[in-house]
């Protein structure tokens, strides 16, 4: 049975903290380096929801992607929603680590899970890491279809394979335009326009996009654009990172159980198709 430092050594192994962006907050967040681990689980978002999923689980240690506090904090106080987090997980002897950036541009990473749930292959990193000399690191993925498929098509089978939430999958572009040649990017992705058009891909399949940024980057091009839920795009990497975690375990001997949470945190709730003509 490892300790908690031991593990915590492997999941540096896997995405080391240094590979994070400098405005990022990555690493243990909470949790005793010498406490016996057995039970892991992993999740996007380290909320209350997860926390409590923890503790039913009888989990000893949760490995999410997104951190609890990105731009630092005065207060644990369990009167907020965050320090009400920490309570529970240190009260339940539960340690939380954090893999965000790192993870994102790691090998495999967050953009190769996405790829892998959609059923693409992956060609190359869209912003290859300049330190990786086997080019296999960096943010976003180029991908292949098998064969060319219409837009319609591609994006009905984008919303049949990621997990379902209430925003689903919104499309930019001509619907019956033939794609193969497709970029990936999980989590928050306008920020990459430049090197998606310099890519010459058909289409971009990421999240959070914008409308000003969009309504630009179709007038530059006919690159079509697919836009899904944030948190539906980063969650299958929560199984690749299960994966990789049982393959170190059973390298060790360790016996670890690790669970990769269901729960849907993304926080949107509800959509509502427009019906309504302009004035």
């Amino acid at each position: 049975m490892p300790r908690l430092s031991e593990v915590l050594s492997a999941l540096d192994a896997l995405w080391p903290p240094e590979r994070a962006e400098s405005w990022d907050a990555v690493g243990t967040v909470c949790g005793d380096p010498d406490a016996e681990i057995t039970t892991v689980l992993f999740a996007v978002d380290p909320v209350q929801e997860i926390a409590d999923e923890a503790g039913k689980l009888g989990a000893q240690l949760i490995v999410t992607h997104h951190p609890l506090y990105l731009r630092g904090t005065t207060t644990v106080a369990a009167s907020t929603f965050k320090g009400r987090v920490v309570h529970t997980l240190i009260k339940q002897d539960i340690a939380l680590h954090v893999a965000h950036t790192n993870a994102d541009g790691a090998d495999p990473g967050v953009s190769d899970a996405l790829a892998g749930a959609l059923g693409l292959r992956v060609v190359r990193p869209l912003v290859p890491d300049p330190t990786d000399p086997s080019g296999r690191r960096g943010l976003g993925r180029i991908c292949e279809l098998d064969h060319p498929l219409p837009l319609r098509d591609f994006a009905a089978q984008a919303a049949a394979r990621l997990p379902a939430t209430a925003q689903g999958i919104r499309v930019a572009g001509d619907p019956e335009a033939l794609i193969r040649h497709i970029a990936v990017s999980g989590g928050s992705g306008d920020s990459l326009f430049e090197q998606v058009r310099s890519a010459g891909v058909d289409a971009f399949l990421t999240a959070d996009l914008r409308h000003h940024p969009v309504s630009e980057a179709r007038e530059h091009s006919p690159l079509a654009l697919i836009d899904a839920a944030h948190w539906a795009t980063e969650w299958p990497w929560c199984e690749q990172a299960a994966a990789q975690l049982d393959e170190i375990s059973d390298r060790n001997g360790w016996g670890l159980r690790t669970h990769v949470s269901r729960t849907v945190t993304d926080p949107w709730t509800v959509h509502l198709s427009s019906s309504g003509a302009p004035n």
